[in-house]
């Protein structure tokens, strides 16, 4: 077994990431471990012989390639993660990743709802789910859940029917690195959640053996449901509020955090309603806020 794979099993096994985020480094190192074989002229080269210089040329051959500053820094920061690993075990004394510095990276303000928006879609969501067909109960049910507690795609799918507590209107989440969280589910959602529940058991029930009973929203066979089916529900119903603005299932926890900050939200609390690690992540929002703030000063005083 290589160093790369024994990383990759420690992160997964030991750290417990997510297999999204192995994947991911592991397809760094390998863009690296190709990398060093045509750069340093030999099949043979070890990790001990990588400088910064090295790195860099690397990182600029990342960038002629058109990968982003995000995707770069994470590529580097996969490049330390994986030295430190090599330090840990004695197997080399230098981490030469550090000494490289990461990309600046931009600063977007997320894409959000306002309000008269998120009321506009849920209400014709609320229309279309009267009609009983049982699509557009979870979908509804899904556009409710995701606004009510600003949870992220994953999270939400990975959602299993003992995780919802309806009578005390909460959800335990499994976040980043499996981290759980109590997040609260406002009283609309329980509303839809609950008919989604009954349209669910229904459709289970006339399934059969073969249905998913653990997972709590399912496709209309009755299993877990895909994320691609998530993603095409919630981007459809988010095309007829503002079509064209390229808004995606996590506008909807932009959305949250937002309205939340812009109603005298403690900082503090969204940060643990969002489940990030640091604050520094959840302050973003107060940006959106303030932009907002400034357009409405723009649009209005008349000496703005």
């Amino acid at each position: 077994m290589d160093y790369v794979e024994q990383f990759l099993q420690h992160l997964a096994k030991e750290r417990d990431l997510s297999p999204h985020t192995v994947t991911a480094y592991g397809r760094d190192l390998g863009d690296l471990q190709a990398f060093l074989s045509v750069h340093l002229a030999s099949e043979s080269w070890s990790w001990a012989s990588v400088d910064r210089l090295t790195l860099r040329a690397w990182m600029a051959q990342l960038q002629r390639r058109g990968l982003g500053r995000r995707s770069i820094a994470r590529a580097l920061s996969a490049v330390r993660t994986f030295y430190q690993f090599l330090n840990r075990l004695d197997l080399l004394d230098s981490n030469p990743a550090r000494a490289v510095g990461m990309p600046k990276l931009e600063k977007h303000l997320p894409g959000y709802l306002d309000r008269t928006q998120v009321e506009a879609m849920l209400d014709a969501a609320a229309t279309r789910a009267s009609e009983g067909r049982f699509t557009d109960v979870r979908d509804r049910a899904i556009l409710e859940l995701f606004y009510s507690c600003g949870l992220r795609l994953s999270e939400l799918r990975g959602i299993d029917r003992r995780d919802l507590d309806l009578l005390a209107g909460q959800v335990k989440v499994r976040g980043k690195g499996k981290k759980e969280r109590i997040v609260p589910v406002g009283s609309a959602a329980v509303r839809a959640l609950r008919e989604y529940e009954r349209a669910r058991d229904t459709k289970l029930a006339a399934i059969g053996a073969h249905a998913e009973r653990v997972a709590f929203f399912v496709s209309d066979r009755g299993k877990r449901i895909a994320t691609r089916t998530l993603q095409l529900a919630v981007t459809r119903w988010l095309a007829r509020v503002d079509e064209g603005a390229g808004l995606s299932t996590h506008s909807l926890r932009h959305t949250f955090a937002t309205h939340l900050l812009d109603a005298g939200a403690d900082l503090r609390a969204v940060q643990e309603l969002l489940g990030h690690a640091s604050v520094s992540t959840t302050q973003i929002y107060t940006h959106t806020s303030v932009e907002r703030l400034k357009q409405v000063h723009r649009q209005a005083h008349p000496r703005a």
